[in-house]
């Protein structure tokens, strides 16, 4: 199965009512945007999609992040297409979420991932 990353703008909303968020990103100063970095086995358009929708497999587990669901504005693909150039296992695909979201902090983002 391939992996791609994906990148979701987020309202700025979250850096203040949210306190792990604000936590975990205490180098943001609130220029650029609140992101939230992740990884799918879907398009990224059918995992926003099911973000937004608060989705829940068969069995009832909810897969999609809370952040994303009351935070979530849209997929920002130019932060991301660059790096979906070939496909990616999903350790390869773990491992660039990582990577992408730790990057995108040191450039002043205020980003979440798992």
């Amino acid at each position: 199965m391939n992996y791609v990353v994906y990148v979701i703008e987020l309202s700025k909303k979250v850096y203040t009512e949210d306190r792990k968020f604000r936590e975990a990103n205490p180098q943001f100063n609130g220029v650029l945007e609140c992101l939230y970095v992740g990884m799918t086995s879907k398009t990224p358009q059918e995992r926003f999609k099911q973000h937004v929708s608060g989705y829940r497999n068969k069995k009832g587990y909810k897969l999609s992040a809370n952040i994303v669901q009351k935070y979530g504005s849209y997929l920002r693909p130019g932060l991301y297409n660059h790096i979906n150039v070939k496909p990616m296992t999903r350790a390869e695909a773990l491992k660039m979420e990582a990577k992408l979201a730790l990057d995108l902090r040191r450039q002043g983002y205020a980003v979440w991932f798992n």
